[in-house]
């Protein structure tokens, strides 16, 4: 068994590298950490066993990647809440304080959660098209370093007074809904957008939950994202926003538009995504389910 200290320089602040999460690691007895880097997985990743703990330093899109080792090589995931949003870690109870992460990875205390296919590829986390785009886009480092989740919500205000929205068909095994609309996401747990709360989901129900918002005057669109705020939950169905449920989900828009996934670009409509249930193991007390019928 050996723990592999996966690092991504340039996640959130920069504050959280290996060296900063190697001392925690050690104060919880784990020694025997091997430090290496994402972009040179090429060079190592041969070496993980499924009796590995691949710890992944960094945001969604760091853990994005880790996961897709973790598939490979039946190893386990372990989050170390490093980026600008962490939904992810969210969707795991994870806590933010670095003391209680050592001491959760120490304890090896596992679930089993899903995950998003596309094309031949995977997320952990949401997929974005349209509006929902734009802060991994346009949301420069320095932003993001300055102003933290913010930055996130920043660029979309920059952004929104511009935004006429696009036609697409969004369609799951349960249903199809088509229209002019201003975001979809497609995610996979219970948060999103730098913890947005999703009602009724969690990371291991074997459905991803659709979140798409309508164009609407400038206002309207401020007023639904202070409720959502304030709230802390994203509307089941209103005028601004409605939500699918599915075990897999079709966009397809009229014109091709980008998507991202967990933060990074990763192509262009018509996208589709299947949810793959439990197939990863990651450290963690349990899976958040929100809403009233949690379990």
């Amino acid at each position: 068994m050996a723990y592999w200290l996966v690092d991504s320089p340039g996640s959130g602040d920069g504050g959280r590298g290996t060296e900063f999460w190697l001392a925690y690691l050690r104060e919880q007895g784990i020694e025997d950490v091997i430090a290496c880097r994402l972009e040179d997985a090429d060079q190592w990743a041969r070496l993980v066993s499924s009796e590995d703990f691949l710890l992944a330093a960094g945001g969604d899109g760091t853990v994005n990647g880790v996961a897709m080792l973790c598939l490979r090589t039946g190893a386990t995931l372990a989050v170390l809440p490093s980026g600008t949003a962490n939904d992810f870690a969210r969707n795991l109870g994870v806590p933010s304080d670095p003391t209680e992460v050592a001491r959760l990875v120490a304890e090896g205390e596992v679930e089993m959660i899903d995950v998003a296919e596309f094309d031949d590829r995977i997320y952990l986390n949401v997929a974005h098209i349209g509006l929902g785009t734009l802060p991994s886009r346009k949301a420069s480092s320095p932003t993001k370093k300055l102003f933290g989740q913010f930055s996130y919500v920043a660029t979309l205000f920059r952004q929104l007074g511009a935004q006429r929205g696009f036609h697409a068909r969004i369609q799951t095994d349960s249903s199809v809904v088509q229209g002019r609309w201003l975001s979809i996401a497609v995610a996979t747990g219970a948060y999103f957008g730098g913890g947005h709360e999703i009602p009724e989901a969690s990371a291991n129900d074997g459905l991803l939950d659709v979140i798409a918002v309508k164009p609407r005057p400038l206002p309207q669109l401020l007023l639904a994202f202070l409720m959502v705020k304030l709230n802390g939950k994203t509307p089941r169905r209103t005028s601004t926003v409605i939500q699918m449920k599915g075990r897999w989900c079709q966009v397809e828009t009229s014109r091709p538009k980008t998507v991202t996934v967990d933060g990074d670009v990763a192509g262009k409509t018509p996208f589709r995504a299947t949810c793959r249930p439990r197939v990863i193991r990651v450290i963690g007390r349990h899976v958040v389910h929100t809403g009233e019928n949690s379990v």
